[in-house]
């Protein structure tokens, strides 16, 4: 049996949200006004259901101008999707930045993960939920992280309402100083139509009560968002590969990007063909930069071998993983290299359709990455005929909702074709059954961006960066107990030591989280471990996504393992039993052994290892097989309940 919404119906509002994206319904099946014809057959049922991957767009525009989803709304888009009812409750409920209840049209995210909170983000909350209470029309959330963790703390105000402008005038916006706030106006938050109420973002990092408080209630008056290469202590260092342009180019000049080498990696493309650019990529020994370091040109070349087709590229924008922000950075600061990148992956692997799924808590990226993508598409960088070469590819954007299981490669197809982002068994592979059923490329930001160098100074250039077995630059994300967090880019081979001695770690070091939550501890002692995928293995750690998060002893050890445990119960999707029911053992567990040591702990040990054993042994996907490994790590090497 279905669900059912009753007589609910959508408001003026939600309506003209959802048409605004779908068009206007053409019959009384789909909404509109009952006509004679509408009697007689049902019309645009199966050219409806060819357009589920419309739900995760349709459900933002909601959300976008309302600020949640009611059942009239959910519904009304049920109706013009042809989507079950049930089905289409369950998508909306799956993600985080959305509501199904009612809310003010504007919330304020408190990032309280683990950079943030050991900055103070607890205090910070506190501070501003008792300053911005019912009457203020502000909803105050606790959010996981936002990937603002060199300014840590962080808050993200969305505020709902009407879209101002086109996109391109909010990129205009954007760089002239801006920080994705309100539309321009008459002071007052009132944008060019006139209404109260725009969509409208503000990001504050690092953040104090007041200047929360303000991003909250006057977005429009919210302090400007620091440039990209703020993020990067080493901007304007020569040496430097992937972030070299962030801080040199305008990210919103198309020709700024080409004057310092843009797009002389696809003229080479061109010149090569892609059998010949796989062999390139392949030759450098490009592995995937998201954590599971899999051969970039051994994916590329079983997705263009599938006599199936279309092909699809997709770029994983959606880094969640808490103290990742590199690829943030890039998408900020050099939007055109993303751009050009994919337009190469796309070409070798014989895709004429590009996903880039971008985090929805990214509202510059987002700005950037519309402006490039347009730009491109205008002087025929993107489109029917690509640098006049006969090669058609054109990228569409598609907005993440808070939900840290979608950087699971199946889990984002599954959120881009409509349904709920859990993640798929494998067999069959992405490559051979991907995104609609069709084969697929999947790649992170940082992996598609490394391939311009690898072409522009070839591979044999490009293999010399680095180890035999781990080549090329690697950007780190360093935050915590450090004087210059941010992005900072080495070769493969540096040690742990080095980049925190760059970054400027603090005295009393107290540990060193590498890979994020999903990663493991090392001790002081240990920063000798070479930085590359073989090295921290051997070391019994991993490299992950290259998150590196130092704390000192002012850092209380078992809250912030409390704080992974709740991370994962919070992220798991609860397709499985044992990762399903394991986060929430373990999250119990740590509560119970939080104010105890010694032997009053060894119990609650015990059991922690049997269940993080069973989640790493038979969960579906990586959540639940790496939601022990901080864990585990602290007991084990940090004796952290001793």
């Amino acid at each position: 049996m279905d669900l059912r919404f009753g007589d609910s119906k959508p408001t003026d509002e939600e309506r003209a949200a959802v048409d605004a994206l779908l068009g206007p319904p053409e019959s009384s099946w789909e909404g509109a006004d009952r006509s004679d014809a509408d009697l007689r057959w049902a019309r645009g049922g199966r050219e409806a259901r060819d357009r589920r991957d419309q739900l995760l767009p349709a459900l933002h525009a909601l959300n976008d101008r309302v600020g949640w989803i009611s059942e009239g709304a959910l519904d009304y888009v049920c109706r013009r999707l042809t989507v079950p009812p049930a089905e289409a409750y369950g998508v909306a409920t799956f993600y985080a930045m959305f509501s199904v209840r009612p809310r003010p049209a504007t919330v304020l995210h408190v990032c309280t993960d683990l950079a943030c909170t050991a900055a103070g983000s607890g205090e910070l909350c506190a501070a501003v939920e008792a300053r911005l209470g019912p009457e203020s029309g502000v909803k105050v959330e606790r959010s996981p992280c936002l990937g603002l963790c060199e300014r840590a703390p962080a808050t993200l105000t969305i505020r709902a309402g009407h879209p101002a402008r086109p996109a391109l005038e909010d990129e205009a916006v954007q760089a002239e100083g801006g920080s994705g706030g309100a539309a321009p106006g008459d002071g007052n938050g009132k944008g060019r139509r006139g209404r109260k109420a725009l969509h409208a973002t503000a990001v504050c990092a690092p953040a104090t009560p007041d200047r929360a408080v303000t991003a909250a209630t006057a977005p429009e008056s919210a302090p400007t968002e620091p440039a990209p290469e703020a993020a990067v202590p080493q901007s304007g260092d020569p040496t430097l590969t992937l972030l070299s342009r962030i801080g040199t180019v305008d990210p919103t000049s198309l020709d700024d990007y080409r004057a310092h080498g843009g797009y002389t990696a696809l003229r080479r493309a061109f010149a090569l063909g892609p059998a010949a650019v796989i062999r390139e990529v392949t030759d450098a020994g490009l592995v995937g930069r998201g954590g599971a370091a899999f051969p970039t040109g051994r994916k590329w070349q079983a997705t263009a071998a599938q006599p199936d087709h279309p092909h699809y590229l997709v770029c994983n924008a959606d880094e969640s993983e808490p103290g990742t922000f590199k690829d943030r950075v890039l998408m900020e600061g050099d939007p055109y290299a993303l751009v050009e990148a994919m337009t190469i992956a796309a070409y070798a692997t014989g895709a004429h359709r590009g996903h880039l799924y971008l985090r929805g808590e990214y509202p510059r990226a987002l700005a950037r990455l519309t402006h490039a993508i347009e730009q491109a598409r205008t002087r025929g960088l993107l489109g029917d005929d690509v640098l006049g070469q006969g090669y058609a590819f054109d990228i569409e954007i598609r907005r993440g909702a808070g939900a840290y299981i979608c950087g699971e490669e199946t889990a984002l197809f599954n959120s881009i074709e409509g349904h709920r982002g859990e993640p798929r068994s494998k067999p069959p592979f992405p490559v051979e059954k991907g995104l609609f059923g069709k084969p697929t490329v999947e790649n992170n930001v940082e992996t598609l961006v490394n391939v311009l160098p690898i072409l522009t100074m070839g591979a044999e250039a490009y293999a010399a960066i680095g180890t035999p077995t781990s080549t090329g630059p690697k950007l780190f994300c360093v935050s915590g107990t450090v004087a210059r967090p941010g992005v900072y880019e080495l070769p493969f081979g540096a040690t742990l030591g080095e980049l925190l001695t760059l970054a400027g770690v603090r005295d009393n070091l107290r540990a060193v989280l590498l890979g994020g939550a999903a990663g493991g501890f090392v001790r002081p002692d240990e920063l000798d471990i070479p930085l590359t995928f073989e090295g921290t293995r051997e070391a019994g750690t991993t490299l992950g996504s290259g998150v590196v998060m130092a704390f000192d002893d002012t850092v209380p050890l078992p809250r912030l393992l409390l704080r992974i445990a709740e991370f994962f119960r919070d992220e798991s999707c609860g397709q499985c039993v044992p990762c399903r029911v394991g986060t929430v053992r373990q999250e119990e567990a740590l509560h119970r052994i939080a104010d105890r040591t010694g032997a009053a702990a060894a119990d609650d040990i015990a059991l922690l290892r049997e269940v993080g054993r069973a989640m790493r042994d038979a969960s579906i996907c990586g959540l639940g097989q790496t939601a022990w490994n901080a864990v585990e790590s602290a007991i084990d090497r940090l004796g952290a309940y001793e």
